[in-house]
């Protein structure tokens, strides 16, 4: 398995380890419901190194992007991070992405650790542009540092005012325990909490990690592993690439219509394909829904109406550590999709009712 530059760090601690992408990932560490509330009410550290980053650089980077992925990344400023999919010839979702405009004629996109390979050669396939292309997935480090005092944590660390950065938004300067200039602070991150990810070169990550946690101290700041990392994403309603989103849904199937950008001059591999679903209908849309009995849905669960009949299928569930009622995103036949809509999840042998509700779940 490979090492983030924080594995040894992990195994030190005690964290519970398993296999993730390729990587030797930390599972949990106090319990995953001990760390998502610490990320809900104070400051937890994410180790994410294991996610993927391609440079894409030169004066054809702009047109490259704009047939390769579905969101209108001229309209995006530099210094601005764009949430955005690659979309395969059928319309189904390659990877979900976040693209950094980092400079002039250069980008940095961000991509799941499952995808690396999957999504460094669609590009390098789809690549007519003649785009400067660079894998650099093994040469960044990543942490996020997510919750309510992640601001203060990191404010300690650096003389750049962190409250100047808007919601995805991000900055380049010098942190704390880096030793170098080129630290990007982006105001991003998967748990709704609020916060920032950081990335560098892996040669200065224990030295960064040392002095978050030393900023970071009279908050207990603690770190925190993928368990909690996926229940703090759930609550808030966001997808899960190999769960809520994979090769054959759609975005307009996932409630992802709004970064599907149908303009003119932006010829998107597989706008064809989405502008027909978008004229026909879907067959079938993604839906939160929170349990009104007691139960934990599960991936893989199906979902059924009031007479038995299978409906849909759940992709994520878990009980929420806020609420303690089972919650979960599903596909379901569009009738069903609808708020306030009363579904049921077919847990063992027994007929569960819920809600079809609008995420997040958590009262922010």
């Amino acid at each position: 398995m490979k090492k983030t530059p924080f594995t040894d760090i992990h195994i030190a601690l005690g964290a519970k380890m398993h296999e993730f992408a390729g990587y030797n990932m930390p599972i949990e560490y106090s319990g995953i419901i001990d760390e998502h509330m610490t990320v809900c009410n104070g400051v937890g550290v994410f180790d994410v190194s294991h996610m993927g980053e391609i440079w894409v650089k030169g004066p054809r980077a702009l047109a490259f992007l704009q047939r390769v992925t579905s969101n209108d990344v001229a309209i995006l400023p530099i210094g601005k991070a764009q949430y955005s999919c690659f979309i395969n010839k059928e319309g189904g979702i390659i990877d979900d992405i976040i693209i950094y405009h980092y400079e002039p004629e250069k980008y940095m996109l961000v991509v799941n650790a499952s995808n690396i390979e999957k999504d460094w050669n669609w590009c390098v396939e789809n690549n007519e542009e003649f785009a400067d292309l660079e894998n650099a997935s093994d040469k960044i480090g990543q942490l996020a540092i997510q919750g309510p005092k992640a601001l203060e944590t990191l404010q300690k660390l650096t003389k750049i005012d962190l409250t100047t950065i808007p919601y995805y938004s991000f900055t380049i300067g010098s942190m704390k325990g880096s030793g170098l200039e080129n630290v990007i602070i982006s105001n991003t991150g998967y748990t709704g909490a609020g916060g920032f990810e950081i990335y560098f070169y892996p040669e200065y990550g224990i030295d960064i990690w040392n002095a978050i946690f030393e900023a970071g101290a009279e908050f207990g700041i603690k770190p925190i592993g993928l368990g909690a990392r996926d229940t703090l994403r759930l609550e808030m309603g966001y997808c899960l690439y190999g769960n809520d989103l994979d090769d054959t849904t759609t975005p307009l199937e996932a409630g992802l219509g709004w970064i599907t950008k149908f303009i003119e001059d932006k010829n998107f591999i597989g706008r064809s394909v989405l502008e027909k679903q978008k004229v026909d209908g879907v067959t079938r849309k993604l839906c939160g829904f929170q349990l009104e009995e007691r139960g934990i849905p599960r991936h893989g669960y199906d979902i059924v109406n009031a007479a038995n009949e299978k409906i849909g299928v759940v992709t994520s569930g878990t009980m929420a550590p806020t609420t303690k009622a089972g919650i979960g995103l599903g596909y379901v036949k569009p009738g069903y999709a609808k708020l306030g809509s009363v579904i049921y999840i077919k847990i063992r042998d027994k007929k569960l009712q819920a809600q079809v509700v609008k995420p997040p779940f958590r009262k922010l």
